[in-house]
């Protein structure tokens, strides 16, 4: 199958889950710098999970760059890894109200894991189905990077569920600094 429906269909999914996470911001009590200092945890799981799409995003434009068509295992793969990341403005928002509730870091965490997983399962799918050395070789340097991100979102569960709520949200955090962004710059290199 030719790959163009399926990416504008990802990128217009993703568009439309970025621009909601917005929409879900809590105006300020007052309209004051401490009015906007209360809104901390909301601005900051905002962004997170903003950049953390557009990060993954990014990830999946570089890794299909140059693939030619794909699988039923790939559409299955892109609409399970969509379904999850669908999540993002429903947990952001409980998260934001509840920032330091164990269950809402879990539930944060947990469904930044899953859309991970999923990833790693589609960038695994374009590896099985293409002859071309260059996307093997992409799907399977992306899969690397993503597997550590996902222990170190799992890893930030765990400390959340047992020693300090906020953990997972700063796991997401730390994933995305020490492993997407680094990686996007080896990728390109390679490019």
């Amino acid at each position: 199958m030719n790959k163009e429906r399926t990416t504008a269909f990802t990128d217009a999914i993703l568009a439309i889950i970025m621009t909601i996470l917005v929409l879900e911001l809590k105006e300020p009590e007052q309209l004051s710098f401490s009015g906007l200092w209360a809104l901390r945890e909301s601005y900051f799981s905002y962004a997170l999970s903003f950049f953390w799409l557009g990060t993954m995003w990014i990830g999946i434009h570089n890794e299909w760059q140059h693939v030619k068509s794909i699988s039923g295992s790939t559409l299955w793969a892109n609409l399970i890894m969509l379904f999850w990341a669908s999540f993002f403005p429903y947990t952001t928002k409980i998260v934001s109200a509840n920032f330091d509730n164990k269950t809402a870091q879990i539930m944060y965490g947990s469904i930044a894991a899953l859309t991970t997983l999923s990833n790693i399962w589609m960038s695994h799918t374009l590896t099985n189905i293409s002859a071309n050395e260059k996307i093997r070789a992409k799907s399977i340097f992306r899969q690397r990077w993503l597997s550590i991100d996902l222990v170190i979102k799992l890893v930030g569960i765990i400390i959340a569920a047992t020693i300090y709520p906020p953990a997972a949200m700063y796991a997401v955090l730390l994933a995305a600094i020490i492993i997407a962004i680094p990686a996007h710059f080896v990728e390109a290199k390679k490019g």
